[in-house]
């Protein structure tokens, strides 16, 4: 069991390091090759930073583990609100843009309700079990496209004669290094990741989805949590939050998109708990936006999701508690 925990640890370690060389190198070369920042941003760097979930959703699909893929994604964009967001304003107030208000977080709402509408075909369809299929995978990817569309519209107008952000300028046989490390550490962390999660799952005799839904999103999640609290520190509220919505964006159409077309999903009816949890998080994130103060999540609210996050977690374990002493 301890080696387990230890495999976690490792795999995590290495994750998260392959995912900041293959952004860092790939940066670099991109920028050697006469790419401009801001494109850079929206696709070097945003699909870098969601690498760990990503590759760690490609080995859970490859291996029929749907359970721990599609908890990644739940608990992943659940932790990204009431934990990261949570935190980040209880350390400074997060003003919200207006743009980021009334279309990022609606639409990261509903990417979350379309997700439990392709999850729920017992009920929509009366058919005899519920999966996020090949085709819902690609109309996935197509609401992706149209976002990255959406986000590439914006950022270009809000760049105008803005500066753009330095990028580290190395050697070209450098970033190629950076990025084939990148990838093969990224490779070992997942798959590091995957195995030591369906290990403990079978030690511990809980579900799959329980560790996909915690310990797995949690850590896959912690490049945003370091962005967004480090953003809040430094009063950079723009960064904390859009970091946030856009990623929950990106793991719903992007990485589920792709985990669905690696190998159709079965959906397991106790995980519609968690999709209304993420919704409902959500919501409530839109609707702090017009209590208080106007567009801005303060610090009680911040303090509140981290509550309502702490509660969330102790009645999955507890939950669980009770299914698995029933069984035995």
């Amino acid at each position: 069991m301890i080696t387990d925990f230890i495999l976690l640890a490792v795999g995590f370690v290495v994750l998260l390091k392959g995912a900041d060389f293959l952004v860092s190198g790939a940066s670099s070369a991109a920028k050697r090759l006469g790419v401009s920042s801001l494109v850079i941003g929206l696709t070097v760097v945003a699909f870098g930073t969601s690498a760990p979930e990503l590759i760690v959703n490609i080995f859970a699909s490859v291996q029929g583990r749907t359970d721990i893929a599609i908890g990644n994604i739940l608990g992943s964009n659940t932790a990204n609100i009431l934990l990261i967001l949570g935190v980040s304003a209880a350390v400074y107030p997060l003003a919200v843009k207006k743009g980021t208000v009334w279309k990022e977080i609606p639409l990261s709402l509903l990417a979350v309700v379309l997700m439990g509408i392709m999850a729920n075909d017992v009920a929509i369809d009366g058919l005899s079990f519920s999966a996020i299929t090949r085709t819902d995978g690609l109309s996935l990817i197509a609401f992706f496209i149209i976002f990255l569309y959406y986000t590439f519209g914006i950022s270009r107008v809000e760049a105008a004669g803005s500066v753009e952000e330095p990028i580290a300028a190395r050697g070209l046989a450098r970033s190629v290094l950076m990025i084939a490390g990148g990838l093969i550490a990224l490779t070992l962390g997942g798959k590091w990741i995957v195995d030591a999660a369906v290990s403990l799952a079978g030690r511990f005799g809980v579900s799959e989805a329980l560790i996909g839904l915690t310990i797995v999103a949690v850590g896959t999640s912690l490049p945003e949590l370091a962005t967004s609290v480090v953003a809040a520190l430094r009063k950079d509220v723009d960064i904390a939050v859009g970091n946030v919505v856009g990623s929950n964006i990106f793991n719903v159409f992007w990485i589920l998109g792709v985990s669905a077309l690696i190998n159709p999903l079965p959906f397991s009816p106790a995980l519609m708990r968690d999709v209304v949890m993420t919704i409902a998080a959500t919501a409530l994130l839109f609707i702090f936006m017009f209590i208080g103060r106007r567009h801005t999540l303060e610090r009680w609210q911040g303090i509140g999701f981290v509550a309502l996050y702490a509660g969330y977690v102790i009645y999955l374990v507890m939950n669980e508690s009770a299914r698995f002493a029933s069984v035995a």
